[in-house]
């Protein structure tokens, strides 16, 4: 492996607080939001669509734009990240390893990850592409990150729809993680564990099959 390009959320980052300020700004209760996120995307629909069902017809694009105007916007700090992160793509960086990141994320995701130091060689989102997981048109944007063939290059995630199945159909190597609902709810499905070449539990997992 010379490159390994991570999904974010519930990849590197909690979606805790994201889903929580959607709830505060619409009015409901936050575990109402969660349980709908967990039906729309176990029905392998966009988990926007539960901002949907809660108020049918709202423009997402605007209801954002107006969250950030009254100063209720995206926000990311290092309580937001899971416990391995620094300390696994640090070792990863010290192997030689070429770390990215990449994932379906706003404009304002990028910018705040970039502002937290974190041990990786590149960063971009869906939002700054123009394209996003699961199209071709991303993981070839991926590819052009990654510095390297796609044998060599090894995406990781926990969603099966958005990363282990198109990344693995754009050549890739995958690695399936099992962390946050998606991740646990899909790690044992015979389709996933088929095309995954991993299925891991950690970031740090990763280090023993880098000569793999």
């Amino acid at each position: 492996m010379k490159t390994i390009v991570f999904d974010i959320g519930e990849t590197l980052v909690r979606d805790d607080r994201y889903w929580e300020s959607w709830a505060n700004w619409l009015g409901v209760p936050g575990h109402t939001l969660s349980a709908l996120v967990g039906a729309v995307t176990a029905q392998g629909l966009d988990n926007a669509e539960a901002l949907r069902l809660l108020k049918p017809g709202i423009d997402i694009a605007a209801e954002y734009a107006a969250r950030e105007a009254a100063g209720l916007g995206e926000r990311l700090d290092e309580s937001d990240l899971y416990e391995d992160v620094r300390v696994s793509l640090a070792a990863l960086q010290e192997r030689g390893v070429r770390v990215v990141v990449a994932g379906n994320q706003t404009v304002r995701v990028g910018q705040l990850l970039r502002g937290m130091d974190l041990p990786v060689d590149f960063i971009a989102t869906s939002g700054e592409w123009g394209c996003a997981k699961p199209s071709g048109d991303f993981f070839a944007r991926v590819l052009d990150a990654s510095r390297a063939p796609a044998r060599d290059t090894v995406y990781v995630g926990d969603h099966p729809m958005n990363d282990t199945f198109p990344a693995a159909r754009a050549g890739l190597r995958t690695a399936h993680l099992r962390r946050g609902p998606w991740g646990h709810l899909w790690a044992d499905d015979p389709q996933v564990r088929e095309t995954a070449d991993w299925v891991i539990g950690s970031l740090m997992d990763l280090i023993p099959v880098l000569g793999e």
